[in-house]
């Protein structure tokens, strides 16, 4: 009877079987724990006789976890590659799901929403917004396998023909994009279609000049005027960094203004260093709003407030009407960012200091608003005279 392929009863002495035996009933009693196999599925009918499936299947392990897969073939030899690919990739860390290729993209969306929510980002509204408009229209129901690069530039072709701009697009992609790469983080996905975004020639170069700024700021309302000023130095974030600041966050002995962790779009805490403007705006401010207090037996949390003592939520109106007295017509508040950026950059600031100060984590994002003005290039070439005035 053979044992093993090679080994025969006599082949050995007899003294050594006894340790050859002891071998193979731990290596078969192991086996199924550590070492994947192939098979044919039987069955037993109504009568009690066995059948056997003409196609093979292939049984392995993941982390002590049993995975069967069908091989889809009638060959033994077919199997057997099936078993070695798996167990291969299974050795390289890359485990594949056994219906990897019924995965489809909706579960993939699912767990980007998960992602979001429990990261706690602030654009999962919007998230959800380009999901039900643009995104799961074209591509729910479709098996994730199934996605290529053609249906990727299917979906640019008419998100453009739509009038969408590129920036949306952009956008759009990102999602997809990332439920891919999350896919492939969770073992659905193994090979995600390729992306490419589209140039954007439309990001805004708005930025205030000093003169523009005071130009602007004869032409709001008093109650505004500090949290414009504000706005100008620091480059925060208008909605939703400096119109919910509160008292609490002014440090006045320690010369910080202080955003607290997970308020900021960076999830991060951030601080600005008080400069001259900001403690004679800040204590003026402050004189005011105990004032109010005072005739009004009221707290006021919120350092920027107007109709003595409301939070300020919007003044949309009151910009774009004193954009346009003031002969600024098109701008807006996020213009003040770029400024700030700017002008941290000119005042001889290290750009990675100027990055922490204002809240910028790329340099994609910081380079874009360290945009050149008229007078830079008037600058430029008033140097240039100099220089050829001395040749």
């Amino acid at each position: 009877m053979e044992i093993v392929r090679g080994i025969r009863p006599g082949s050995l002495p007899q003294y050594l079987w006894g340790q050859y035996f002891a071998c193979f009933n731990f290596f078969n009693s192991h086996r199924s724990k550590s070492m994947g196999h192939i098979y044919r599925r039987k069955r037993k009918d109504r009568k009690g006789r066995i059948h056997e499936s003409r196609v093979w299947w292939i049984q392995y392990y993941k982390n002590g976890r049993k995975f069967r897969e069908s091989s889809g073939s009638i060959k033994r030899s077919d199997a057997e590659k099936l078993l070695r690919l798996r167990e291969g990739m299974i050795a390289r860390g890359i485990f594949v799901r056994p219906n990897i290729e019924r995965i489809k993209f909706d579960e993939l969306v699912e767990d980007l929403e998960v992602d979001y929510q429990v990261n706690g980002y602030s654009t999962f509204s919007d998230l959800k917004r380009r999901l039900r408009l643009h995104i799961l229209p074209r591509f729910s129901g479709s098996f994730a396998a199934s996605i290529s690069r053609s249906h990727i530039m299917k979906f640019i072709a008419a998100r453009q023909e739509e009038g969408a701009s590129a920036a949306s697009i952009n956008r759009e992609l990102s999602i997809v994009k990332r439920c891919f790469s999350l896919g492939v983080e969770n073992s659905k996905v193994i090979t995600p279609p390729k992306f490419g975004l589209l140039p954007e020639h439309n990001a805004r170069s708005g930025f205030f000049e000093p003169d523009q700024f005071q130009a602007l700021l004869r032409q709001l309302s008093e109650p505004l005027l500090p949290m414009i000023r504000f706005a100008f130095v620091t480059g925060w974030r208008i909605p939703s960094e400096v119109l919910p600041l509160e008292w609490r966050q002014i440090d006045f002995n320690g010369g910080l203004v202080r955003l607290d962790s997970g308020t900021t779009k960076e999830r991060f805490g951030r601080v600005f260093p008080f400069t001259i403007e900001l403690r004679t705006l800040f204590t003026e401010q402050r004189s005011y709003t105990d004032k109010i207090q005072m005739e009004k037996g009221i707290v006021i949390p919120w350092v920027f407030h107007r109709n003595r003592g409301q939070r300020i939520r919007s003044f949309r109106g009151a910009w774009a009407t004193a954009c346009k007295r003031a002969g600024l017509p098109g701008r807006i508040p996020h213009d003040f960012r770029r400024t700030a950026v700017r002008n941290l950059v000119r005042a001889g600031v290290p750009e990675r200091v100027a990055m922490q100060l204002t809240g910028h984590r790329t340099r994609a994002v910081f380079d874009r608003y360290n945009i050149v003005s008229e007078g830079d290039l008037k600058a430029a070439a008033t140097q240039l005279d100099k220089v050829a005035s001395q040749t």
